[in-house]
């Protein structure tokens, strides 16, 4: 049987697409006959690098670096969802690069963030890209309000301003000077939107079934690298849009499916029409892809 460390443990509840894809892993591959770990041990086949930054919640690169220097064998594979662009910090991509010394092969969550990581020299020559899965049993079409309105539905774990506050504060305003709007906002909210309804944080079934009730999803972020919560709503069958600089947003939207400015929003909105340019598969299809790689490499 072939182990595998991988550097993160599932979290129980809503706490962002990485918890889901960890989650997905762990099963996945313990079904598949792998013995998955989060503690280092002797003679470990494979290390998964989730995140390779120092904190509580699992093991840094540092630790795996000095395990790979004593176990020359084992293949590290390293899965990049970050950069600094995301969260308009500085230091993350060169933090990054440098973890790309020690692995084998690095898996991008979009070709949006294996073009803008590449660009800047990242050092591990062999690369892929594996868009999350999603639970189509949980995320699918739902019956509608039918209220005779346009309604508008955001959701996201994080509230950095970068998921896009400027679009749900338009958006908010939008429905309280237009009656053929609506505006829900599902997630943590950082600001006031006197006009929206939000609701706290969903996951899972109870997320889906939320989602799948609204006709038209918005999202305003910027520079996403893989964003679960545009595959969600696909996956619910809402046309959906997103910002032209949305980085994994738009790549998953398709080019017909965002938007410059507001004024090019609107125009979207009154026309809806279904995303054909991406289709979002179960999550043990994306770990089969996951594992092909790692048994790939030599």
């Amino acid at each position: 049987m072939k182990s595998i460390l991988i550097n993160r443990k599932p979290v129980q509840g809503p706490w962002g697409g990485g918890n889901l894809f960890v989650a997905s892993f762990c099963e996945a591959f313990r079904q598949q006959g792998y013995r998955v770990v989060h503690a280092f041990e002797p003679n470990l086949d494979y290390v998964f690098m989730q995140d390779p930054r120092p904190d509580a919640l699992g093991i840094s690169v540092n630790e795996i670096a000095a395990y790979k220097s004593e176990n020359p064998k084992v293949k590290v594979l390293h899965r990049v969802n970050e950069c600094d662009a995301r969260k308009g910090t500085s230091g993350l991509d060169d933090f990054l690069r440098e973890c790309s010394k020690i692995t084998d092969h690095t898996i991008f969550v979009s070709n949006w963030m294996r073009e803008y990581h590449t660009s800047k020299g990242w050092l591990c020559p062999n690369t892929s890209v594996v868009y999350n899965g999603v639970n189509l049993e949980h995320f699918k079409q739902q019956p509608k309000f039918c209220n005779g309105k346009i309604n508008i539905v955001t959701h996201h774990w994080s509230d950095n301003p970068l998921k896009g506050a400027d679009i749900h504060q338009f958006l908010d305003e939008l429905a309280g000077k237009d009656d053929r709007f609506t505006f829900t906002y599902i997630g943590r909210c950082g600001y006031e939107l006197p006009n929206t309804r939000i609701i706290a944080p969903l996951c899972g079934e109870s997320l889906g079934a939320e989602l799948g009730k609204y006709d038209v999803y918005v999202s305003g972020s910027r520079f996403d690298p893989g964003p679960n919560h545009i595959i969600e709503s696909l996956a619910c069958g809402l046309p959906t849009y997103t910002h032209i600089d949305g980085g994994g947003a738009a790549e998953f939207a398709g080019g017909s499916h965002t938007y410059k400015n507001t004024e090019e929003l609107i125009a979207l909105l009154l026309k809806s029409s279904q995303n054909s340019h991406f289709s979002p598969i179960p999550w043990d299809r994306c770990m089969r892809k996951v594992q092909l790689i790692l048994e790939a490499i030599k």
